[in-house]
């Protein structure tokens, strides 16, 4: 068997975000906040500082990262802002992680 010797092969479409979705989960704090979700609950960071150990700007901070990922969506409504998971982004980079693994 040979290896692909091509490092500089572009990177497929469908790994366009795996990267920043993947960095953004490899953090404990931010898998603790998708883990406070339920489905389809939207959350606001007042509620998320609540149940969590951490300050209200680490959680601002650790949701703007799983923002800018892609893992969550958010909204302004009045003067809170609403998060709620981004399911549809996080499988596209699961799932293009597995094809890959299934092709080997």
């Amino acid at each position: 068997m040979v290896m692909n010797s091509d490092y500089t092969k572009a990177i497929p479409d469908a790994w366009k975000n795996v990267s920043l979705v993947f960095s953004a989960l490899g953090d404990e704090h931010r898998q603790r906040i998708l883990l406070t979700f339920e489905p389809g609950e939207r959350l606001n960071v007042g509620q998320i500082v609540e149940v969590s150990t951490l300050s209200r700007s680490a959680v601002s901070h650790h949701l703007k990262i799983l923002r800018e990922a892609g893992v969550l969506d958010s909204e302004k409504i009045g003067k809170e802002v609403y998060f709620w998971l981004n399911k549809k982004q996080i499988k596209e980079s699961l799932t293009a992680v597995m094809d890959y693994m299934k092709s080997q």
